[in-house]
This record gives structure tokens, sequence and C-alpha cells, in this order.
């Protein structure tokens, strides 16, 4: 992102970062703010700073079995955009297992935490949040969810202590918090 945005703005990579910075914080995507302020084209951004190698990950039956045997719809709500998610998904082996991708693109460049890309993910799929669960990488993005009526897990290294109210569950990893209840 940070070689993108020095490109785009003609900027040295210490700007570039701290608008990165900046823009993340001030908007929750980088990409927000970049289109706000510089007129960048999201979709350029998007589809730039969201090529990875994929060789580095692989399939994992278990956590694919765990997916699978989740009631209900199994939505991806990410920040990322550019085809980003469902590339990942079909390098895990796990698109099949995916109703829908609701990326920053189809909220409408609203990213999380911003209240308003939880209230398009709920319109779009017509959830009801008390009978759903949002499981994030990213304690910020799960306080919106849980004033929505969402259940919530923060997935990952951070464990807050005290926990905050707005955290239900938390596992190191998504295997794990899974298997407690899928097994």
């Amino acid at each position: 992102m940070t070689a993108y945005i020095a490109r785009a703005l003609s900027v040295d990579a210490a700007e570039a970062l701290r608008l990165r910075e900046r823009y993340f914080h001030q908007y929750g995507a980088t990409v927000v703010g970049l289109q706000r302020h510089h007129g960048v084209d999201p979709r350029d951004f998007l589809g730039d700073v969201h090529l990875a190698d994929h060789s580095v990950l692989s399939a994992d039956e278990t956590l694919r079995a765990q997916i699978a045997a989740l009631p209900g719809q199994r939505i991806i709500f990410t920040n990322g955009g550019g085809g980003h998610a469902e590339r990942v998904l079909a390098s895990l082996g796990l698109a099949d297992v995916f109703d829908a991708v609701f990326d920053i693109e189809t909220a409408g460049l609203s990213p999380k935490p911003q209240p308003q890309a939880y209230q398009r993910l709920v319109e779009r799929f017509s959830l009801d949040p008390r009978k759903a669960m949002l499981i994030e990488d990213t304690l910020r993005n799960l306080e919106p969810a849980h004033a929505m009526g969402f259940a919530t897990a923060l997935v990952g290294d951070i464990h807050p202590d005290p926990k905050p109210t707005y955290v239900q569950y938390w596992a190191h990893d998504l295997k794990t918090l899974l298997g407690g209840w899928i097994g």
C-alpha cells in the first residue's frame, strides 16, 4: 500500500506511510481517504494492493469441515477488495463453503468499523444480527457489530485485559474457536 501511495501521489515513502496510517485510522480503510482527498480510483488501488502470493496458503480439511458445518449463511465481510477474498478462498480450497463475499466495494466504500458498513451487510443478506455472529481479527470492528446485536468473536493474538463487553468469544485461531462448537 505504501509503495502504491508513493507512486500515485508522487510522495516519498515516509509521507506515503503517514497518509496510509492517517486514513486507515480516520476512515477505517486507507482507500477511503485516498479517494476523498486525492481522487485515487478505488478499484485501481484495491486491485493493485491486494495482489499477493498465495503459494504460501494451503487447504486445511479440518477448517473446511468446521466452516461447512456452520448453520445459516456463511459470508466473508472484509475491508479488502479487488477480488482478494475470492482469491484467498480459492487458494485455501474454501470458495464453495462460503455463500458470499461482502467486501469494501460491495459496501459502497463504507469500511468496518463504520456502522453503515454493517447496516449494508444486514440489508444485503436480510440478516437478523441477533441470530448471527461476526468473527473478526480486528478488535475495533467488533464494537459496532455488538451494538447491532451480533454475537462477536475475536481471533488472533490480541486479547485485551480487561476483555471489552463487546467481545463475547476469543481464540488464537479460527479452528480453535470453531472447534469449541463444532469439534
